[in-house]
């Protein structure tokens, strides 16, 4: 299972005169016995990177308004209903937490599911228990039978640069475990449409259909990411994949674990990039950061002192660099947990802290 965006490829045929030109290739790195193969991390890696299989059934199509009136049915009679029929998806998942029996992978892969089964490498299958499911973020959480399981260590995304090297696993085509290599491509990305909350990690690693909730994993050997979308002309890889960050599963992984559900602080806040002009206009230097365009009265801001025209610039020491990094920043906080915001005000620095309301 893989969820898609709709994308336009353009192939473009050069003809020259000279020697064809072969484009370059990226080397991959040496490991420390000198050798370019990855295959003892693999070893490592792979038994935590399992195969989803999802039972559910098809929404059934809108009821005819005209079944539901009693006057109808006085003289037609009641009419038999379509039954919906069941349908079998698959995806991938990741076991990150072995004494627990935890396997993260993609709401998208999960929703609306009757059953569903984990298969691990050593083909044993097993029944899983949804503990919990954010949609905003498209992570769920999943729990099996915690025996002889083998999980993945997070790593932190944050420390991520564009150029490094990554593996992606998972189950794509439903044909059984597959790693494919590339590079980190981008990082923070958004606007995708994919979900609400949109920070993620683009690769060309090669990600098709039925990768959704597998592993980006550093040549480390550490999870990085959950392989999530794909930009694509038919729903196939182009090189264009995006992966949830680890930093973003981690805190939802612990509301999950003790809610079932996320519980998201707000700051009552309505915010916009910074541009070149409003930094003129606020007198501050830089381009990155998230204006503060509307304070809503007696919001937690507010009564923390925050107010328009204020430029976040980093939230609990982390730097902020747009409005939508602000907000998923934020999204991700807890209910009433108290956080450290950094903000420009007349082109002084100023901290404040924040605690988030429902």
């Amino acid at each position: 299972m893989k969820k898609t965006i709709a994308g336009v490829v353009a192939v473009l045929g050069l003809l020259a005169a000279g020697p064809a030109v072969l484009p370059a290739t990226a080397a991959l790195p040496a490991t420390a016995n000198g050798t370019t193969s990855i295959a003892p991390m693999l070893d490592q890696v792979t038994p935590a990177v399992v195969n989803i299989a999802v039972l559910s059934r098809a929404p059934q199509a809108a009821d005819n308004p005209l079944l539901r009136d009693p006057f109808f049915r006085r003289f037609f009679g009641d009419q038999p209903q379509a039954q919906a029929k069941p349908q079998v998806s698959a995806g991938s998942g990741v076991i990150v937490d072995a004494a627990r029996g935890y396997v993260i992978t993609n709401h998208h892969v999960i929703a609306n599911a009757q059953e569903i089964a984990v298969t691990l490498k050593d083909r044993r299958r097993l029944r899983a228990k949804l503990i919990g499911s954010d949609e905003a973020t498209d992570v769920a959480l999943l729990q099996i039978p915690a025996e002889r399981l083998t999980a993945l260590p997070m790593g932190d995304s944050d420390r991520l640069r564009v150029g490094d090297f990554v593996v992606a696993i998972g189950n794509p085509f439903g044909l059984g475990q597959t790693v494919t290599s590339g590079i980190v491509s981008a990082l923070g990305r958004s606007g995708l449409k994919i979900e609400g909350y949109e920070d993620f990690i683009q690769t060309d690693a090669s990600i098709n259909p039925g990768n959704s909730g597998g592993a980006l994993v550093s040549f480390n050997g550490e999870l990085i990411g959950m392989n999530t979308a794909i930009i694509g002309p038919a729903g196939g890889s182009v090189g264009i994949g995006f992966a949830v960050p680890t930093g973003i599963i981690r805190a939802v992984m612990e509301q999950l674990t003790e809610h079932g559900a996320v519980r998201r602080g707000r700051l009552g806040v309505a915010i916009q990039d910074l541009t070149p002009d409003l930094a003129d206009s606020l007198n501050v230097t830089g381009d990155q950061g998230a204006v503060i365009a509307k304070v809503e009265a007696g919001s937690p801001a507010e009564r923390a002192g925050i107010k328009t025209g204020d430029v976040v610039v980093a939230v609990d020491g982390r730097p902020i660099h747009s409005g939508t990094d602000l907000r998923n920043r934020i999204g991700l906080v807890r209910t009433g947990v108290p956080v450290q915001i950094t903000l420009l005000r007349s082109g002084q620095e100023r901290s404040i802290t924040v605690r988030t309301a429902k």
